[in-house]
């Protein structure tokens, strides 16, 4: 049985009256992959900010691998969203893999022959593992957007991370490059990595989905994508008349009122 990775027991994080889930129980194994969806302001990236420690629960526990979470834990990667970088940063793709390995060292005694050697074979590891090996000299600040994410899923992967956490990955990038990055990462997930996927479109990683985690309203759903993707489930969490429709292979929510803060008047999620 895969060893489990995160274990969150009766989670609860509200911001003032606010509550954005409550009662949460969510188990991770490793090698499992987790996609949570749901509109916008519904604590996505906040439980991505709870797992990284970044933001305490308001009540329950969070755990990784058994262990209380803790900011700057090198058995957690993280994949930010895709953003573009200033042209004239002269940083290049393995320095910013670099950091990924010891950028929590900046200050402190330099490394050591063995240290630095390690290091480097940590950098070309991860720089291979995503077919990235060539932009190693490549200065980050003309990479192209696929390029770029895969720099960075490279430094999220630099320490052998148990726990991969990716935030809205795909965000901005053109098909070829999401499905690039996805398979990128799925890769990853069978060699063992738990991984934790927010996302607001669903198709590019349908084929690797072991479970979805849709928060909505203050409520959230756990369970397989049948189970989770159909108008009667869906329209039972929002409290609304829901329809889920499949066009294309992909899974469009329409909903009376819908919106991106969870309440309704007309929300597409695909």
């Amino acid at each position: 049985m895969p060893a489990e990775v995160v274990s969150i027991t009766g989670a609860r994080l509200a911001f003032g009256e606010r509550v954005l889930w409550d009662h949460l129980d969510l188990c991770v194994s490793a090698g499992e992959f987790i996609a949570v969806l749901g509109p916008n302001g519904t604590g996505k990236t906040s439980l991505i900010k709870v797992l990284l420690g970044q933001v305490p629960l308001s009540a329950g526990t969070a755990l990784i691998e058994g262990q209380p979470v803790r900011p700057g834990s090198d058995r957690i990667g993280y994949v930010p969203q895709h953003r573009a970088v200033d042209r004239g940063l002269s940083l290049c793709g393995a320095d910013m893999v670099r950091l990924g390995v010891d950028g929590h060292r900046w200050g402190l005694a330099p490394l050591r022959p063995a240290a630095r050697r390690h290091r480097r074979e940590a950098v070309d590891r991860a720089l291979t593992q995503v077919n990235a090996v060539t932009l190693a000299a490549v200065p980050v600040g003309v990479m192209s957007g696929g390029e770029l994410q895969r720099v960075r899923i490279a430094q999220a992967l630099a320490s052998d991370p148990a726990l991969l956490l990716c935030d809205e990955p795909l965000l901005n990038l053109d098909p070829a490059n999401a499905r690039l990055v996805a398979n990128i990462i799925d890769r990853r997930r069978q060699s063992g990595t738990a991984v934790m996927f927010v996302t607001h479109e669903v198709h590019p990683v349908l084929p690797f989905v072991d479970r979805l985690l849709y928060l909505a309203a203050g409520r959230f759903l756990i369970g397989t994508v049948a189970e989770v993707m159909t108008s009667q489930t869906l329209s039972e969490l929002y409290q609304a008349d829901i329809q889920v429709i499949q066009v294309g292979g992909r899974y469009v929510v329409v909903g009376e009122h819908l919106d991106h803060s969870g309440h309704t008047h007309g929300h597409t999620h695909e």
